[in-house]
């Protein structure tokens, strides 16, 4: 992946702190990934004055050094030799996505629905699916390009969710309204959970509850929990 210069300053100040970026996120108030999505996945485009003082303060440095004096552009996909883009494009194992379908990545991470597991990051790909246009378009309103598949290891949201069960997220819906089921880092790991916001609550908090009544329900800061993506289909062995 390319990085602009503010990004890779970014690692290398990292890098010369002889830290990581978890514990940079951890060290300026933020969640544990905060820096790994800035990095790797563009989100934030750029960082937000009181984020880029207080890294830069974490790491030593002027925050003019991380300042974009320009948002980063949008990295345009890549085609090869010859292809159109209206043309089927070969998914990341080598499979042509045929017309009618878009590959959806399925994640090398499991979103744990016990005590949770922690996972850098989002973007490494074990698998592809395909689905039908139509079904990403009027059953899951979403676009492919925000799907993600992953697997759920735990106990805590059965019946309706088991061990080895794979669900699809779209990772554009990170805000618990209306509420449901969401992939989250609660600060302890990645887990699947029912998310509702409480309604009035100052600071905005949300309840984090199970299905399986052996676990807690837990309130937590809404700036505390990192919603990954919303649940919008689930799919289990027989």
């Amino acid at each position: 992946m390319d990085l602009d210069p503010i990004r890779l300053r970014v690692l290398k100040l990292i890098e010369k702190k002889r830290t990581d970026l978890k514990n940079a996120s951890l060290a300026i108030g933020k969640n544990a990934a905060y820096l790994h999505q800035f990095v790797y996945r563009g989100s934030p485009k750029v960082l937000p004055e009181d984020v880029r003082e207080a890294l830069a303060q974490h790491l030593g440095v002027a925050d003019s050094q991380l300042r974009h004096h320009e948002i980063p552009p949008r990295k345009p996909r890549t085609l090869d030799a010859g292809q159109h883009e209206d043309e089927d494009v070969p998914s990341r194992r080598g499979r042509r996505v045929v017309e009618g379908f878009s590959a959806i990545a399925e994640i090398d991470v499991r979103a744990s629905a016990g005590p949770g597991a922690y996972h850098d990051g989002l973007e490494e790909a074990t698998e592809t699916w395909l689905l039908p246009d139509p079904v990403i378009r009027h059953e899951f309103r979403a676009r492919a390009a925000d799907l993600r598949m992953i697997t759920i290891d735990g106990d805590s949201m059965e019946p309706l969710l088991s061990t080895g069960d794979r669900i699809l997220l779209d990772t554009s819906q990170r805000v618990p309204v209306p509420p449901g089921i969401f992939v989250v880092w609660d600060g302890m790991g990645l887990v699947a959970k029912r998310v509702e916001h409480i309604p009035h609550s100052e600071p905005p908090k949300v309840v984090i509850k199970s299905v399986n009544p052996d676990y807690e329900t837990y309130e937590r800061d809404a700036e505390e929990v990192n919603i990954i993506g919303r649940v919008v289909w689930a799919a289990k062995r027989l």
